[in-house]
């Protein structure tokens, strides 16, 4: 799978890394935060994590006029209307949507990491599986406006509000429940119960080991960089995502261990 530029600190052959997923570092969007910077400023000032959540969200509402969709042509009413939440709950139903192809592909655009399963596995850039997804994730972007700015400030405040949450972490124990198989491709064999594999470039965990395995044969225990959570359920106001402890984690080479029940 060829990893494209990208638009952040790190080169995406970095951060897809093994190694990086045991050292990790802070990924930081170019230019996001300082364009944005009367937010962060505010929010230092902001105690609750709740407050600093409705305040996100009012703070969105006026840069991408999410609020005036009412007020405007059909077209335009569609595109305004359809802002990062209503991704985020599309993802929420089914990562292979629409709407997941759109979060795919800002992955893709701003860290640099193709999918590698999105209906199909996606083994090459240039392939039938991957034009599926490329289809899938224009008729997204299409409908909404500045999707991927919307992600880009939605990703600089998830990783904003964790650091201020687990100053001293730099790793979250989260799992995953595996089904599919084919969504992941083995790089290396360790044990029994350990081997490498390369996620999607975008996959869901929770936090509740009980929980994932409603979602598959088999689960995964991960030790997952904060750096590379995309999005969090607890972030903002109101279940976004199907489950509560739901995490979207940026993904790559992740050293996996398989749980017994």
């Amino acid at each position: 799978m060829t990893i494209s530029y990208n638009h952040c600190n790190l080169p995406p052959w970095v951060i897809s890394s093994r190694h990086f997923n045991e050292n990790p570092q802070t990924i930081q969007l170019m230019g996001v935060r300082e364009a944005n910077r009367f937010l962060f400023q505010r929010l230092e000032e902001i105690l609750s994590a709740d407050e600093r959540a409705v305040f996100f969200n009012d703070y969105m509402s006026v840069k991408f006029q999410l609020h005036q969709w009412e007020e405007q042509s059909d077209k335009a009413r569609k595109s305004i209307k359809n802002s990062y939440l209503r991704f985020l709950r599309g993802w929420g139903m089914e990562s292979n949507s629409i709407e997941g192809a759109v979060l795919k592909g800002w992955v893709e655009s701003r860290i640099g990491l193709p999918p590698t399963f999105h209906k199909l596995k996606i083994t090459d850039v240039h392939s039938e599986e991957y034009l599926v997804f490329a289809i899938d994730r224009t008729k997204g972007s299409a409908r909404t406006n500045a999707i991927n700015s919307q992600l880009d400030l939605l990703f600089e405040y998830s990783q904003y509000d964790l650091a201020r949450r687990f100053a001293n972490d730099r790793w979250l124990t989260l799992y995953r429940g595996v089904t599919n198989a084919e969504e992941h491709e083995v790089l290396e064999v360790i044990s029994k119960t350990e081997q490498y594999v390369r996620l999607n470039n975008l996959s869901s965990f929770t936090d509740d080991m009980e929980r994932a395995w409603e979602f598959g044969y088999t689960v995964w225990q991960v030790q997952v960089p904060i750096s590379k959570i995309f999005f969090f359920n607890g972030l903002l106001p109101n279940s976004i995502l199907k489950g509560e402890g739901e995490f979207m984690v940026i993904g790559g080479e992740y050293r996996v261990r398989m749980v017994t029940w």
